[in-house]
């Protein structure tokens, strides 16, 4: 075969891969995703070398948000009940990282071909806005609960305290929590083999 055949033959190859973007099959055993994703646990490592947010914390959050989606979307608005209107909002990926916080994070750290469906730059995006809560809300990296509110609610939100309000937004970052302490358990426990 010629080379510019072969060389053809691996970039359509490449293309159609596309990597593995499927969601684990098991979300409640980190042990299991870290065997079945092990480049994710790579991709982790480096985040918590880079802004010091460890990998539960993150992993996480991301339950909550896209349940390891890569290419998830918040629900279409109807009106009427019948014709689309849009999306609720910009969210999108495995972090649900709206526009504008986004395009901040990518002209904050340089990186301009970030992608919210690539899970490297997602965690990595997640890493620095738990950083940038950490150096401006004071909310210790290892604090899923109060991480998730400042991720939800936005740092300005988060200052105002607008979650107190809300039981139910509460209620989803202590199970973030609890998942989280779950993960750190579980990823302990792999560790050690």
């Amino acid at each position: 075969m010629k080379r510019s055949t072969i060389l053809i033959l691996v970039l359509f190859l490449t293309a159609c891969s596309g990597g593995r973007q499927s969601a684990p099959s098991n979300l409640d055993n980190a042990c299991s995703m870290k065997s079945t994703h092990s480049g994710w646990f790579k991709d982790l490592r480096k985040v918590e070398r880079k802004w010091g947010v460890p990998d539960y914390v993150i992993l996480a959050t991301i339950h909550q948000e896209s349940r390891f989606v890569a290419k998830a979307r918040t629900p279409l608005k109807f009106a009427l009940g019948v014709i689309p209107m849009g999306r609720r909002s910009s969210a999108y990926g495995y972090a649900q990282a709206i526009d504008g916080t986004w395009d901040w994070y990518r002209s904050s750290t340089g990186k301009r071909s970030a992608k919210r469906h690539k899970f490297r730059d997602a965690v990595d995006f997640m890493g620095w806005y738990m950083n940038e809560s950490n150096k401006r809300l004071g909310i210790a990296k290892t604090d899923a609960y109060s991480q998730y509110l400042a991720y939800h609610q936005g740092h300005t939100g988060y200052k105002r305290g607008s979650y107190r309000s809300k039981g139910w937004l509460t209620a989803i970052a202590s199970k973030v929590q609890a998942r989280a302490n779950m993960y750190k358990a579980q990823l302990a426990s792999c560790r050690r083999r």
